[in-house]
């Protein structure tokens, strides 16, 4: 059946434009003041202005909608209008005709504007000596739903939608010269897409989505009537809070409607009158909080990482501000780059004694090397806003009343947000090895490392070893593998603590304290001797990612939580560089930061602390986490990292296709020390992983470095 009522199908009805106008005049001798302010002529004007605005005008916000691995899982959706724009033939008929039916019936005779409806309008204001009908077309109020939508300030907002009879001619005059260029159906398409039908439902999908839980297509004609009458007011005519006394007078009105313009026959609708409102609501998660309930408690910490990865994107605007402004209104559909199964063994692989219930968090993030998306983040706390059941927090300094991050908490405790992070100790020793490698040094150089070592050039700075057992001559394969300071301090001073520093930077690492700021800073990098031996803060999404570089032979991919980001029409989105070029933004960002044989060389000696056998040099006997190798059971690379009094510690381990970071510490109090008990959580949460994450897949081997690098 044809949406036209009927009685006019295949009819035009002629209206002379000038007809219209005197409309207007109408309307504006409607409205208080209007006919002696020269309206017409202003409103005139300022149409034209903005009619190629609205024709041209973005779409209406649109729910963004975040899709887990597999690209067809909803997770969760960002939105401040829950919205998802619908075709008119993925509409049903009902609800086309029933809109028509309750907001205008002679949507299909006029021509943007009723004048019938003008001089009823006429009638009734004068009699109530105000503004009691506003005689608004579909047309008109689409106007004005496309001023509100593209409207860039406050300011605009208002003046889209304020009780004025200057808004009110302005709109007359655009709707007139929006249908010389829209079609009907375009007009109720674009209607039924930006109405506001109560309970934040924008648009014809999330009304279908949240009051019946289906979709337009199905929309029965008792359910389209139901909706249709909501237009008017959402809130009075609420058959969700109500006792849809008015609900059920409101869709009645729209159905006897319908049957008068021919949509339904008055037998259908005698009987539609007699059913009861039957809902079947739908509430739609918004937000990281309101993730998908199977996997909210753990996959949370992923999301809000999107979401903080998002924030920083240029791509999508100029500030914080406009950037998630995009992702609550784009109508992007988003997939994460997460793993599942890798995922799921970090879940299980990581947590301290106690699990959620210990102060101290041990996290876990995987990177893959060659692409920088990260595969797994995983902590022994559960995501959640409810800290009504937290202790208190162990930081003495926190006050009486603050509560600790466990087990509930949505923290960025493994990176991504604005948290510093934790002292990451000897795995910084990787920077150092990596700068000098690249300037030269070979690997086989000896370096006499005491136990103790006074600097000459870190102003008489004596750094000890945390044993006298490694004392002695040690190479880069030796010295890594126990973890030997003085060994590395020394290595520091002939490379120069600056390049260390710099190249940290180069693999992700960012200073996020005073204090690491001032030693990074270029005139005071040269003298941060404790820059090997990790003082400052990191995440394990850095040094996850950081280490994924060393794994890809120094090719260094920037982090992304996603594997596609298509725009709402279906494309990818995309970013300009610096250069000009067009580029996805979903797509790999890498580029080579030390060489392929410094990075395989630094492999080779990174081979040793996890008990592993290098490809060409030997390990000096025994190594800090000489586990590991067999723990994983392939080929496997990586570095340990305790810092003074074991307050935190960690460990960076890789493969050829995963490298993974791990740390435990209280985020609350860095002072509450983990202690040696605790050093080999990360060692095992990390190798376990690795382990389970790998299973079933062919072995890969390292790239050995070359002789030359070897020396």
């Amino acid at each position: 059946m044809s949406n036209r009522p009927l009685a006019s199908a295949g009819r035009a009805v002629p209206l002379l434009r000038a007809g219209l106008i005197a409309g207007i005049v109408v309307a504006a001798a409607a409205y208080p003041l209007a006919a002696v302010t020269g309206i017409g002529a202003k409103a005139t004007a300022h149409a034209v202005e903005q009619k190629t605005n609205i024709l041209k005008t973005a779409l209406p916000a649109e729910t963004s909608y975040l899709y887990a691995p597999d690209g067809k899982t909803v997770l969760t959706m960002f939105y401040e209008e829950y919205r998802q724009y619908t075709k008119i033939d993925e509409m049903s008929p009902n609800i086309q005709q029933a809109i028509v039916a309750a907001e205008d019936n002679r949507f299909y005779q006029h021509h943007g504007v009723d004048p019938k409806g003008v001089a009823r309008a006429f009638v009734s204001n004068a009699r109530s000596g105000g503004v009691s009908q506003g005689a608004s077309t579909i047309t008109m109020q689409y106007v004005r739903m496309a001023l509100r939508d593209s409207a860039k300030t406050p300011k605009e907002v208002q003046e889209a939608t304020q009780q004025t009879s200057l808004r009110k001619v302005k709109e007359m005059r655009m709707a007139l010269d929006i249908e010389k260029h829209v079609s009907k159906e375009q007009i109720l398409e674009r209607y039924l897409n930006s109405a506001y039908f109560g309970h934040r439902a924008y648009g014809i999908y999330a009304a279908s989505q949240i009051f019946f839980s289906k979709t337009p297509a199905t929309l029965s004609p008792v359910e389209a009537a139901t909706l249709a009458g909501l237009v008017k007011s959402p809130s009075e005519y609420d058959p969700i809070t109500s006792d849809q006394k008015d609900a059920t007078g409101r869709r009645n009105y729209v159905l006897d409607n319908m049957a008068r313009l021919g949509y339904l026959s008055p037998d259908a609708v005698a009987a539609a009158k007699t059913e009861p409102i039957k809902l079947r609501l739908t509430n739609p998660p918004n937000d990281c909080a309101s993730l998908l309930e199977k996997y909210r408690a753990t996959w949370g910490f992923y999301c809000d990482y999107l979401k903080n990865w998002w924030s920083s994107q240029p791509a999508f605007g100029d500030n914080r501000l406009e950037r998630m402004d995009k992702l609550r209104r784009g109508g992007y559909r988003i997939v994460l780059a997460l793993d599942p199964k890798i995922q799921e063994a970090a879940e299980k692989n990581v947590g301290a004694k106690d699990g959620t219930g210990s102060p101290f968090a041990n996290g876990l993030v995987v990177a893959e090397p060659g692409t920088g998306r990260i595969k797994a983040m995983a902590v022994n706390r559960t995501y959640s806003l409810d800290l009504a059941e937290n202790p208190n927090s162990s930081n003495p300094e926190a006050g009486p009343n603050v509560k600790a991050n466990y087990p509930n908490t949505v923290a960025p405790l493994l990176g991504g947000g604005t948290l510093p992070g934790y002292q990451a100790g000897s795995t910084f020793k990787m920077f150092t090895m990596l700068a000098a490698l690249n300037s030269g040094t070979k690997l086989s150089d000896t370096i006499n490392s005491p136990y103790r070592y006074q600097s000459k050039v870190y102003d008489g700075w004596a750094p000890s070893n945390a044993s006298g057992a490694m004392t002695g001559v040690q190479t880069m394969w030796s010295g890594f593998g126990k973890s030997v300071n003085t060994f590395f301090v020394q290595l520091e001073e002939k490379v120069g603590a600056e390049k260390g520093v710099r190249l940290a930077e180069q693999l992700g690492l960012r200073w996020r304290t005073d204090v690491d700021r001032e030693h990074a800073a270029p005139d005071k990098a040269n003298k941060w001797g404790a820059f090997t031996l990790g003082v400052s803060d990191a995440t394990p999404l850095e040094v996850a990612n950081a280490y994924a570089a060393v794994a890809a032979d120094g090719r260094y991919c920037e982090a992304i939580p996603v594997n596609s980001i298509m725009n709402r029409d279906g494309t990818p989105a995309t970013y300009r560089t610096p250069g000009g070029v067009q580029r996805e933004v979903a797509k790999p960002r890498c580029r080579q930061v030390v060489s392929a044989d410094a990075a395989r060389a630094a492999t080779d000696a990174a081979r040793c602390p996890t008990g592993d056998s290098p490809a060409k040099g030997g390990c000096g006997g025994w190594s800090t986490a000489d586990s590991v190798r067999g723990t994983v059971g392939r080929p496997v690379a990586g570095k340990t990292g305790t810092t003074d009094s074991t307050r935190s510690a960690w460990f960076a381990g890789y493969t050829p296709e995963l490298a993974a970071a791990s740390f435990i510490a209280d985020p609350d109090n860095p002072f509450n020390a983990v202690g040696d008990g605790l050093s080999q959580v990360p060692v095992n949460a990390v190798a376990m992983t690795l382990r389970d994450a790998l299973k079933g897949q062919p072995t890969r081997q390292f790239t050995p470095p070359s002789d030359q690098i070897v020396g």
